[in-house]
């Protein structure tokens, strides 16, 4: 206790920690109040306005700041979606195409339309043209020859309806002749087949009645002129027709 007044020779100097003036007993005033972190935090004074940047201004500047965007965002907008990759739209309109080669075969030119509702470029369209044709997906010879032969089997299509109906698919002309040269020229006896099937359900009907109902028939499958009159006539010949039991006769 005695040596209370002089115990202050003996101790450390004081170091501020936010690197304020050091007191010492060589005459430095010690910090005034208005200079102390009465706040919790050193006023910006020399070296401390280092402290006061790394405490106050760099967190206000981590949460305070607006997020920083890219200026194509800026343009796009909040609610603009992200570009699709070119790969993935391929991918997409394939899998498009392959569901409706299931249910129906198609021409190219077909394909083509499916592939072009599906945002797919010029180029990428052509491409996956050439590989489902390289696959065999895709054939317009083959679908030429199916229509040809349902037309004639199913529906007692003529030449000039088959023609029809395969260009109303896409099928490219020279395709269409290709396969209608493959056909027996048998016009004649496919309008007549086709006409005896129809007769028999109009015997009761005028004779001009029935022949102008024949004839449109005929024709909507493609049978036109002489081969359509002469198939009508002779199929209501030998089914009967008209109450009257007029019959047609051949004229010299």
């Amino acid at each position: 206790m005695g040596h209370a007044n002089g115990g202050e020779e003996h101790l450390a100097p004081v170091i501020p920690l936010f690197g304020g003036a050091r007191s010492s007993k060589t005459g430095a005033s010690p910090r005034r109040e208005s200079d102390s972190e009465s706040d919790g935090v050193p006023r910006r004074t020399g070296d401390e306005g280092l402290w006061r940047s790394a405490l106050i201004d760099g967190p206000r500047r981590r949460f305070d700041a607006p997020a920083e965007h890219s200026d194509a965002e800026a343009e796009a907008g909040p609610d603009a979606e992200a570009p699709v990759d070119p790969e993935e739209l391929r991918r997409r309109a394939e899998e498009v195409l392959v569901r409706r080669l299931r249910g129906k075969q198609l021409s190219v030119s077909e394909a083509r339309s499916v592939l072009r509702e599906n945002d797919v470029d010029r180029d990428t369209i052509e491409d996956i043209l050439d590989e489902f044709q390289h696959r065999g997906y895709l054939d317009d010879r083959t679908l030429a020859q199916l229509l040809v032969t349902s037309g004639v089997e199913r529906k007692g299509q003529g030449r000039i309806a088959l023609s029809r109906a395969l260009s109303q698919r896409g099928i490219p002309r020279d395709v269409v002749e290709e396969a209608l040269e493959e056909l027996p020229d048998d016009d004649a006896e496919r309008a007549l087949e086709f006409a005896r099937s129809k007769a028999s359900g109009m015997s009761r009907l005028e004779p001009d009645t029935a022949l102008r109902r024949l004839l449109g028939q005929l024709a909507r499958r493609g049978y036109g002129g002489s081969v359509a009159m002469n198939a009508a006539r002779t199929a209501l010949r030998e089914a009967g027709s008209g109450r009257s039991g007029v019959r047609f006769v051949d004229s010299d």
